[in-house]
């Protein structure tokens, strides 16, 4: 009896082990990259194909970061942007702005969309 008391005691205290520590993965994903959305553009008339992208990276709370790269014939430019609760005190490009909204719809999932020009 005391054997089978003294199991019982040690799975309670494993089951209260195992609710703290997925109480703890539970905050940290909700701060992990959960929303994706690609917006792939072509951003001058004279360069073919859409090579030119924004990249919106957002946690459970809209916070993250929206990444743009422009490519010219010549040089090209990456822009990172802060995201806090969906918005940036930063001025956001048309596709910036596509590809936040991209990543609100999606959640977990991501999906490149083209913009159509």
């Amino acid at each position: 009896m005391a054997s089978s008391s003294h199991n019982v005691k040690n799975v309670k205290n494993e089951l209260v082990n195992i609710k703290e520590y997925c109480k703890d993965i539970d905050s940290r994903l909700k701060l992990s990259v959960q929303k994706v959305g690609i917006i792939r553009y072509n951003a001058f008339d004279d360069m073919g194909s859409d090579l030119s992208f924004s990249i919106a990276l957002l946690d459970e709370n809209l916070n993250g970061v929206v990444i743009s790269t422009i490519f010219g014939r010549n040089e090209s430019n990456t822009y990172a942007k802060p995201i806090i609760e969906g918005k940036s005190k930063y001025n956001l490009s048309v596709e910036e702005l596509q590809a936040i909204d991209k990543a609100k719809e999606n959640g977990m999932s991501s999906r490149i969309a083209t913009r159509v020009s």
